[in-house]
C-alpha cells in the first residue's frame, strides 16, 4: 500500500491505469461517492506491487509507502536502484510486526445501530470506551441505555470501557468536578458509583474524561484517580483517563493535569494530541506534527510508553474568512472534508512543516473560507510516532465520524493488540 497525491489532470482512471488497479477499487478503499478527484488529494492505493512512474527513485517509492530505503532494497534484490525504468514492477515490503492497542470512542445511541458499528469495527479496535456517564455534584452518575453495546463490545473481543465525564449541558464544568472532588464524601460516593456501575454492568474499567481540571484541583485530581484505581484494580478492572496535550509542566491552562501522578496510578492515558486551533480559534491545524511530538517527548518524561495512547481527530474545522472571533468554525469530518474539497473543486494542500492538509473554497453565497483537516498522509504521519516512541498504541475520536482509510492505514502500521 501507498499514498499517492493527486497532479493536475489526473482521474481515478489514469491513476488505476499507471498502477494497474482497479478504478473502482481506489474509490472503494478511500470511501468515494464521487470521482471528481481535485489537485492534491491522498489517495490509498492498496497493492503490495508498485509500477514504477517517470522521476520516481527508490527514495520517493519508499516516501510513498512508508518504509525504509533499506527495507525497499532488500525486498527487491533483482533489480539495481541506480537504474530503475518506468514500468518495472516493485515489490513493497510489509512493515515488521508491532502490536499496538486501538482505542475508538463511541457515542452510544442504545439502538440496533451500535451493535452494527461495533461489529464493523471490531477487527480495528482494542478497547472501545463508550459516551458518556457524567456525575452530580453528590457523586450520582446518570444512566445510559448501553447494556447492548457492553455485550456487543465482549462478543467482538474488545474491551468497553465506561466513560465517566465533568459533561454538563453548559459544557465541562471545573466547578462540579472541583466542588465534588474536594469534598471528601462525594468523592467516595462517585468512587462507589463507578465501582458499582462498571461491575454490574460488565465493563472492563472506567475511562475518566474530566476536562477543564483547575491548577489547584491538580493534587486532589491526583488523589481521587489514586483512590478509585485502587478499588477498580482490586477487582480486576481498569483505570485509563483522557488527557490534554502538555508540552511542559506549566502550560497555562493544564497546570490541573500532573501527567507524572497521573501515569502512576492509571493503566494507561489516551493523549487528545488535537484542537491546538479549534472552533473558537483563529484558523490553523488541529494536530500540527510538530506539537503532537513536543507532547510525546513531555509525556515520556513522566512515565513509560507503554502507558500512552496517542489520540487523534477524526475531523477538522471549517472558518469563515476573514477570520472573526466572533463567529466560530464548524467542525467536519475529515471524510465530508475530503467530500467537501471535491464538491467545489478546490485544490488541496499540504503543510509539510504541520504534516497536516487543508483548503480554501468559496460557497455559494459567495463567503470564502478554509478547511483544515486530517487525512491519509497526516495520520500515517502520527502513526509513524507510535512506532517510534513505542507507544502501547493509538486512539482516535470518534469513530462514529468514519474515516475510510483509517483502517487500510490502521493494518498497514499495526498489528491491533484484541482482547480474549
Amino acid at each position: 500500500m501507498f499514498v499517492y497525491t493527486v497532479n493536475p489532470g489526473d482521474s481515478l482512471y489514469t491513476i488505476g491505469q499507471k498502477y494497474d488497479i482497479p478504478m473502482e477499487t481506489i474509490r472503494l478503499v478511500n470511501g468515494l461517492a464521487e470521482t471528481n478527484i481535485v489537485p492534491g488529494q491522498a489517495l490509498l492505493i492498496n497493492t503490495d506491487i508498485y509500477t514504477v512512474q517517470p522521476g520516481d527513485s527508490y527514495y520517493t517509492i519508499a516516501q510513498k509507502a512508508y518504509v525504509s530505503l533499506d527495507m525497499l532494497i532488500a525486498a527487491n534484490p533483482q533489480i539495481n536502484p541506480n537504474f530503475l525504468l518506468p514500468g518495472m514492477k516493485i515489490s513493497l515490503p510489509e512493515l515488521p510486526d508491532y502490536t499496538a492497542s486501538a482505542l475508538n470512542y463511541f457515542y452510544v445511541t442504545g439502538t440496533k445501530s451500535d451493535q452494527l458499528l461495533i461489529n464493523d469495527f471490531a477487527f480495528y479496535t482494542t478497547y472501545y470506551p463508550f459516551f458518556e456517564y457524567h456525575f452530580n455534584p453528590d457523586g450520582s452518575l446518570s444512566s445510559l441505555n448501553d447494556l447492548t453495546a457492553v455485550e456487543s463490545a465482549w462478543n467482538s473481543n474488545t474491551a468497553p470501557l465506561a466513560t465517566i465525564t465533568n459533561l454538563t449541558a453548559y459544557g465541562f464544568s471545573a466547578e462540579l468536578t472541583s466542588q465534588t472532588l474536594n469534598n471528601s464524601s462525594t468523592r467516595q460516593n462517585l468512587i462507589d458509583n463507578i465501582f458499582t456501575l462498571v461491575s454490574q454492568k460488565g465493563y472492563a474499567g472506567v475511562n475518566i474524561d474530566f476536562e477543564g481540571m483547575l491548577a489547584e484541583d491538580r493534587d486532589i485530581f491526583s488523589t481521587f484517580l489514586s483512590e478509585l484505581g485502587d478499588r477498580l484494580h482490586a477487582a480486576g478492572l481498569l483505570l485509563t483517563i483522557a488527557v490534554p496535550p502538555k508540552t511542559g509542566e506549566n502550560i497555562l491552562w493544564y497546570i490541573g493535569y500532573d501527567y507524572g501522578a497521573i501515569g502512576s496510578v492509571v493503566d494507561f492515558m489516551f493523549i487528545m494530541a488535537y484542537d491546538w486551533h479549534h472552533m473558537a480559534s483563529e484558523p490553523g491545524p488541529v494536530a500540527p506534527i510538530s506539537a503532537v511530538r513536543n507532547t510525546l517527548k513531555f509525556a515520556l518524561k513522566k512515565m513509560d510508553s507503554s502507558k500512552v495512547i496517542l489520540g487523534i481527530p477524526l475531523y477538522g474545522y471549517n472558518w469563515t474568512l476573514p477570520y472573526n472571533p466572533d463567529v466560530s468554525a464548524t467542525a467536519i469530518s475529515n471524510q465530508d472534508a475530503i467530500d467537501l474539497a471535491m464538491k467545489y473543486n478546490a485544490p488541496i494542500n499540504y503543510s509539510e512543516e504541520d504534516e497536516t492538509p487543508n483548503f480554501y473554497y468559496v460557497d455559494e453565497a459567495g463567503r470564502n473560507h478554509v478547511v483544515w483537516f486530517e487525512d491519509s498522509r497526516s495520520i500515517a504521519a502520527k502513526m509513524q510516532l507510535v512506532r517510534e516512541y513505542q507507544l502501547q498504541g493509538i486512539g482516535a475520536w470518534q469513530i462514529g465520524l468514519g474515516f475510510t482509510q483509517g483502517p487500510w492505514l490502521l493494518t498497514k502500521f499495526f498489528k491491533i493488540r484484541k482482547v480474549t
